[in-house]
């Protein structure tokens, strides 16, 4: 199979952390991205009790300003998390998949001899731009005012001419799979979420977000207001019962279509942020791995069926790693879309118990850059969890990409 494969023998996850993925113009609304990151990767390195003078590098991801310092991001999160001034930062960027590149990049720093790196993708939703390209001249008499909203006019791909939806769209024609279904799947997202978070699976990874000031020495502070009268984020909030027969009441985005708002990922706001280090970078904390990145593959697929990407991203890492689909215990492929989700298990042949198994994005959301860190994090402590040695976090990317990575429970080995 064509495509990227990375191979890696001493790349470890650390730990993990993230905010809570808070709902479109919620708590979070006033937030910066960058302060979340510099939340979030305070967190990971308290909790880690790693010295930020240890980082040899960061890399942040970002998709959509949030601000008019965005071309600061991961500079300003590596400084303000107490990073020293003279290791660089790197901004990285392959939309959905960009918390999954990271690791991905992160794996290429250390096989070229750095020790640990700092990992943040953060996203806010709520504060993407109303943006217009087309008045550095000015405004002539009488011509349309062309500013539109950044995040609505991004889910159209004018290669295709066609929305992100409608990539969902053609997968469901293309497999079969009924407004029903869509439903019912989205509902047990839902189900899913809501008993994770009943049973405090969340707890572990989330890091609550208050009001905050971020000092750093010579230079001017940063920090978080909670938007309103809220106090403290510590939970994700667009989780909520419902059925399949209460989405079914919904207007298709598309009409005669399978997809709509509840059965499509939600809009929330939140950073992740993750310590990725080699086997010295462990002896010198003294601790065990929450595992082991081992590989990472990145395959391109027509745009116009963006949404079946991680089937052959999967593919291409298994066949790779000499891997069978069995051998993998449990599976987290973002839900964009229900249908799209649905047409790749379909492909692979994937068994509902392994998949999303404490739901997913259509329950949790789906903040871009921070999705791919949530989900890996998320599958490393299921296998540490279970026992189980084998796992795989994977995601379809606009314009017709998908990106999977293969981790590892280094307990579990035989």
């Amino acid at each position: 199979m064509s495509g990227l494969y990375d191979a890696f023998d001493d790349v470890y996850l650390l730990d993990g952390l993230r905010t809570p993925q808070v709902d479109y113009q919620g708590a979070f609304a006033d937030a910066n991205p960058i302060d979340l990151g510099i939340h979030v990767a305070r967190a990971v390195l308290r909790r880690g009790d790693v010295d930020p003078a240890r980082v040899d590098t960061t890399l942040a991801g970002n998709m959509a300003p949030g601000g008019f310092d965005q071309f600061y991001l991961p500079r300003h999160i590596a400084l303000y998390a107490g990073v020293p001034l003279e290791r660089p930062a790197l901004m990285v960027q392959r939309i959905c998949g960009t918390g999954f590149e990271l690791f991905r990049q992160a794996g290429a720093e250390l096989r070229a001899g750095r020790s640990l790196v700092l990992v943040v993708g953060t996203e806010s939703m709520t504060r993407n731009p109303i943006a217009a390209f087309d008045h550095r001249g000015g405004f002539r008499l009488g011509a349309p005012v062309a500013f539109k909203d950044y995040m609505w006019e991004a889910l159209h791909d004018p290669a295709p001419g066609i929305s992100m939806i409608a990539t969902a769209e053609n997968l469901a024609r293309r497999y079969g799979i009924t407004r029903e279904q869509v439903d019912a799947f989205a509902a047990r997202s839902f189900a899913r979420a809501l008993q994770a978070q009943a049973d405090g699976w969340f707890d572990d990874e989330i890091v609550a977000v208050g009001h905050e000031r971020f000092e750093l020495d010579g230079y001017r502070p940063r920090g978080i207001r909670l938007c309103g009268k809220a106090r403290l984020a510590e939970r994700d909030t667009h989780p909520r019962p419902t059925t399949p027969q209460a989405l079914a009441g919904l207007r298709s985005a598309i009409p005669d279509g399978v997809q709509t708002a509840g059965n499509s990922s939600a809009l929330t706001d939140a950073a992740a942020a993750a310590l990725v280090g080699d086997a010295a970078a462990l002896r010198r904390h003294g601790r065990a791995a929450l595992a082991r990145v081992a590989a990472a593959a990145v395959v391109g697929v027509p745009p116009e069926i963006m949404g079946l990407g991680p089937a052959p991203a999967i593919r291409l890492l298994l066949e790779r790693s000499g891997l069978e689909l069995d051998a993998v215990a449990r599976f987290e492929i973002n839900e964009a879309q229900g249908a799209q989700t649905l047409a790749v298990a379909l492909e692979l042949g994937l068994d509902a118990q392994r998949l999303n198994v404490h739901g997913g994005a259509i329950a949790l959301g789906h903040p871009l850059a921070a999705t791919g860190v949530r989900l890996t994090v998320t599958v490393a402590r299921q296998l540490r969890a279970s026992g189980a040695r084998w796992g795989v976090a994977a995601a379809c990317i606009g314009g017709g990409q998908g990106i999977a990575l293969l981790l590892e429970n280094p307990q579990a080995r035989s």
